[in-house]
């Protein structure tokens, strides 16, 4: 009796999903839970397993092909499963037992390994057994991958120092050289083009890039959308943030960042001017009594909106920690639908590539984005004298259907007041 292998359940936000490449075929031989396809939705690459140990008996849908949830991609005939390998003989110098690796085994299985770092390993032919991993489990992550590259790249160039500075006499570099096996031809770059050529190339967008659009263009087309600015003095939160990270970080096991001050003080805001955490449905306004906040990640893929949930009562260290397993899961490509679905209010830093000033756009159906900016120190006016002061420009984006002027730069001035005077979050005033 054959085993389907079925779309796992998506989520309602989530209609429909691409195959993008088969890893078995008709015939071979599969363990329970070895990942046989990956799913791209419009938010996340989903990775399905299978469900028995077996033989691949029929695949009914392709690479390419759009399925939906719980429809059947392949059927297993239940069986021995995956043929041992056969043994290798070596010669009898190489027969030395290898030491112990450092890391589990499963962690450097090839079908264990994330989408990203698949690909980062293929591209520059690495063996993954011997790159140690730091993320759960002790599976390798993109940014072990790239410090296996620079700890490689380093060594290469400290062998070839004293080779340089002493050259070994030439019966030694002949004999060398016909011992030494030849080293690997580097995998082939795309040809730039040539200056002044007039080449174009053509490549599909990727579901998750149509997605973004989609999302935009519905922005800009149902939703009145309006940004008032302000601008805020981090010198604050930066003298707070140096007195305490040392500690915050022995204790918490995280960096204590600025995201976490401004999510504090955009649920205190949230709270005074419930509509920014609303939305529109029909003819109706539908308020949250929670906060799920947003915040907006930029990954391989594109960028990506996972959300904190129920920030009202989380911590300093709680929203660290989460953003921070956020970062690695998006460049992994590790994040779930769950991960990303939902949210009433959404933060953006485009500060950390270097934007000064922005109107961030609404992600439907919300009403609220906030936009966080490039730290610059500039003269300022305090208390009548002209001192120079780290300032960061704010933006609130917001759907005017709703939400008042007046009460967008209240919101944006509760938030101004938070951060330039930590306490308040403290003190809830």
């Amino acid at each position: 009796m054959t085993v389907d292998v079925k779309v796992p359940v998506l989520a309602e936000s989530v209609p429909d999903a691409t195959l993008l490449e088969w890893r078995k075929q008709p015939g071979d031989a599969v363990d329970k839970d070895e990942i046989l396809i990956e799913l791209e939705t419009d938010k996340v690459v989903l990775e399905v397993p299978a469900p028995e140990t077996g033989v691949i008996a029929e695949i009914l849908k392709h690479t390419g092909d759009t399925v939906l949830s719980q429809e059947v991609l392949a059927r297993i005939e239940p069986g021995a499963g995956a043929p041992a390998r056969p043994l290798e003989l070596v010669p009898d110098s190489a027969a030395e037992p290898a030491p112990p690796s450092t890391q589990p085994a499963a962690a450097a299985d090839p079908e264990r390994l994330s989408p990203a770092v698949r690909r980062l390993v293929a591209e520059h032919g690495l063996d993954a057994s011997a790159i140690a991993g730091t993320g759960r489990d002790g599976r390798i992550t993109k940014a072990d991958v790239l410090a296996h590259l620079e700890a490689s790249a380093s060594a290469a160039e400290t062998a070839a120092a004293p080779a340089e500075s002493a050259p070994a006499p030439e019966t030694t570099r002949v004999a060398a050289a016909a011992v030494a096996p030849s080293p690997a031809p580097a995998p082939p770059k795309p040809a730039a083009a040539a200056p002044g050529s007039r080449t174009e190339r053509r490549e599909p967008m990727s579901r998750l890039r149509r997605r973004i659009a989609e999302r935009l263009v519905e922005a800009q087309h149902t939703a009145a959308i309006l940004t008032t600015f302000n601008e805020v003095d981090m010198q604050p939160v930066m003298a707070l943030r140096a007195r305490h990270k040392e500690s915050f970080e022995r204790r918490h096991g995280v960096r204590l960042g600025f995201m976490s001050f401004f999510a504090r003080a955009a649920v205190q805001a949230l709270g005074r001017f419930p509509a920014v955490n609303a939305r529109i449905d029909g003819g109706d306004i539908v308020y949250h009594d929670y906060c799920d906040i947003g915040v907006a990640v930029g990954s391989p893929r594109g960028l990506v909106v996972p959300i904190l949930r129920n920030v009202e009562v989380m911590s300093f260290a709680d929203i660290e920690s989460r953003i921070a397993e956020f970062g690695a899961k998006a460049r992994d490509g590790t994040l779930s639908i769950d991960e990303m679905s939902g949210g009433t209010f959404t933060i953006s830093n485009g500060g950390v590539f270097g934007s000064l000033l922005s109107t961030p756009i609404l992600n439907p159906p919300q009403s609220g984005i906030l936009g966080m900016h490039k730290t610059e120190e500039r003269p300022v006016v305090v208390d009548g004298e002209i001192v120079v002061r780290p300032m960061m420009y704010v933006a609130l984006s917001y759907d005017h259907r709703i939400i008042d002027g007046r009460e967008a730069v209240q919101f944006l001035v509760c938030v101004k007041e938070a951060i330039e005077d930590p306490a308040r979050l403290l003190l809830d005033v």
